[in-house]
């Protein structure tokens, strides 16, 4: 049984127990040892420290559950549980130099620093970008774009072709498109672009087809807008759009009620072409949109047009400090759409007269 005992406590010092110093024995020999146990090789205290909690409990736990045959063969065991306990303490380098055991997760912090960086991209150079939009400004952060181009003006304009009766001065129409955050409607959406056409005759070019455009750059300028195109109506004005009844028309409504200004369009005649279009026109191309029916109609190809679509977002991009330059294609279309009114009312005209005429 002695045996047993010395065997443990020889295998207990190997797993991290405080083997007792040689000059504190009474009698300075080496501790007695059975034949067959290799001596202690106590490890340190600080190498102990340094190994995991869960290596400690383990080795404990095995001993205890192991039975004394078993615990002969202490080394074996030993370097099974505790790989490198049994090393002498003078192979722990940090320990020979008097420092502390390496910290694991220290490394690994820094090994995933390392891991984690990134290198600074160069940054990007960008050239000066180009605001200048077409037009003059006649008020903060609103702007007009006029143009005239040459135009016959026919005497007189018959509403047959609306079914209506009678007829109309051709210089108390006035065409107009708007431009517009969405399409939903509504207090949320607003008109960021007024685009107006009529036949005007100038001293030096004769008749021409006047365009005149009104574009806000602020939010704030929207007042400044409404008001100077309510400038351009009179009493006998007979607003002619393009789906204009249903959109245009109610749109800027609201706009001048929110802006609490008097609605100037709501007593105005309206002369609205999309469904003489469609009555018309119906079934000869796959749909009456004013694209459609000014390239099949009309032959009138654009060339570099920015969809309607896109107008949205081109005002967006130019008030967050982009580039003028998507925002000047979205007037050059809406000029383009109060320009082929003008020609489509003619042909309207013209069609019925023509279908009369044959009758």
């Amino acid at each position: 049984m002695s045996v047993t005992i010395e065997r443990l406590r020889a295998l207990k010092r190997q797993a991290g127990g405080t083997a007792p110093a040689a000059h504190d024995r009474s009698d300075g020999a080496a501790e007695a040892r059975p034949p067959g146990v290799a001596p202690s090789r106590s490890s340190s205290p600080a190498s102990r420290a340094a190994l995991p909690t869960r290596f400690l409990a383990r080795a404990d736990d095995a001993q205890a559950s192991l039975p004394a045959s078993t615990l002969s063969h202490g080394a074996a065991f030993t370097a099974h549980v505790l790989p490198g306990a049994g090393a002498a303490p003078g192979n722990d380098a940090s320990t020979a130099r008097g420092g502390s055991a390496p910290d694991p997760m220290a490394a690994l912090r820094r090994l995933l620093e390392t891991r984690g960086r990134r290198p600074t991209p160069p940054p990007v150079t960008r050239g000066p970008i180009d605001r200048h939009l077409p037009g003059e400004e006649i008020a903060p952060g609103l702007r007009l774009i006029e143009t005239r181009q040459p135009f016959d003006v026919p005497p007189a304009l018959s509403l047959a072709f609306a079914r209506r009766e009678g007829q109309i001065n051709p210089r108390d129409v006035l065409f107009f498109d708007t431009e517009t955050t969405g399409l939903a409607g509504g207090t949320g959406t607003r008109a960021f672009m007024i685009g107006a056409a009529d036949w005007h005759h100038d001293p030096d070019r004769g008749d021409t087809l006047r365009v005149r455009q009104l574009l806000i750059t602020t939010m704030a300028a929207e007042p400044a807008m409404l008001a100077a195109f309510a400038q351009w109506l009179r009493p006998d004005t007979v607003l002619c759009s393009y789906n204009g009844r249903s959109y245009d028309a109610p749109l800027l409504k609201t706009r001048y009620r929110l802006a609490r200004q008097g609605d100037p369009i709501g007593l105005l005649d309206h002369l609205d072409l999309l469904h003489p279009t469609r009555r018309r026109y119906r079934g000869r191309w796959e749909n009456c949109r004013l694209a459609t029916i000014e390239r099949e109609l009309l032959r009138i190809v654009r060339e570099d047009d920015l969809p309607g679509s896109q107008a949205p977002a081109a005002w967006l991009q130019y008030l967050r400090g982009g580039a003028a330059t998507n925002l000047g294609r979205v007037a050059a279309h809406n000029h383009q759409d109060v320009v082929t009114l003008a020609r489509l009312l003619l042909r309207l005209v013209v069609a019925q007269a023509d279908a009369d005429a044959a009758t």
